[in-house]
């Protein structure tokens, strides 16, 4: 496996390679990115895993100083998993100058849920996406779909730019007692570790009362909001949607329920896909 830390010579090693997979990533790598690699390998070609933490989609006031980096376990981990490329540029090789240039994606899409809590979060997030397109050129990208509006706005905006780019969605891994798999998750002291699964049941006790034939969805999601606040954490949505757009869902149509709390310190975020009802 190559590690890679400039443009130039990763365009020269993947020279004549159109079917090139790649999973873009801030790093400090879990089971879940380790299981988008192995999707990315199943496209036949060689494998680029990024590892770059984007200051872009980070707020004043969140974590990116803090952020953990963890280059070396981080390849590590890739190695094993049968990655052939590590792409980790420094913030001067990324970005050698302000990065006035920057992709705003639709504010119907963007700018709800995740992005009204985190203002300009999609376009740090679709900026550099684009930019590593361009820097490995890929035939296939691997998204997780914990991070299912991100997946959503990805997509969006590689149809509206005709980019030639087929991307995939891995399935959320999540722990034994179903905490969704983060790297946000090592923030967590011992009790909050303990607590965490609440959010996911909360999504689940949604898609029981939706599989019941409920189609109260503001009950329901203001239900899940009081549970979490009384269990101690900080909801900011709990939201159900449709699977198609993220728009207020309708009868009939696949949902997605999504959701974002902080618990202590630590802002969580998890989504479960379901069946329509009504």
């Amino acid at each position: 496996m190559q590690v890679i830390h400039h443009i130039t010579d990763l365009r020269h090693a993947l020279a004549g390679q159109p079917r090139t997979a790649f999973v873009p990533t801030m790093g400090n790598l879990h089971a879940g990115h380790l299981s988008l690699v192995q999707q990315a390998r199943e496209a036949g070609g060689p494998v680029v895993a990024s590892i770059f933490v984007n200051r872009l989609q980070f707020a004043p006031h969140e974590d990116f100083d803090t952020y953990p980096r963890t280059l070396e376990q981080d390849c590590a981990m890739l190695r094993e998993a049968g990655c052939d490329i590590v792409f980790a540029p420094s913030e001067a090789e990324l970005y050698p100058q302000a990065q006035d240039v920057k992709v705003h994606p639709p504010a119907a899409l963007a700018d709800v849920l995740e992005g009204a809590f985190r203002p300009g979060f999609f376009v740090g997030v679709c900026t550099v996406v684009l930019k590593l397109f361009n820097c490995v050129q890929p035939g296939v990208a691997v998204f997780g779909k914990k991070d299912y509006q991100q997946l959503m706005v990805i997509r969006h905006m590689v149809r509206q730019l005709a980019l030639p780019v087929r991307i995939i969605g891995g399935a959320t891994w999540r722990a034994a007692d179903g905490l969704a798999l983060s790297s946000r998750n090592g923030y967590l002291s011992p009790d909050e570790r303990a607590e965490a699964p609440a959010l996911a049941r909360a999504l689940r006790e949604i898609e029981a009362g939706v599989a019941a034939g409920r189609c109260d969805w503001g009950a329901l999601e203001a239900h899940a909001m009081a549970t979490l606040t009384a269990r101690g954490w900080q909801p900011d949505y709990v939201a159900i949607r449709g699977q198609a757009d993220l728009q207020e869902p309708r009868a009939g149509q696949p949902l997605v329920v999504l959701a974002a709390a902080r618990l202590g310190r630590t802002r969580l975020i998890d989504n479960l896909e379901m069946a329509g009802a009504g």
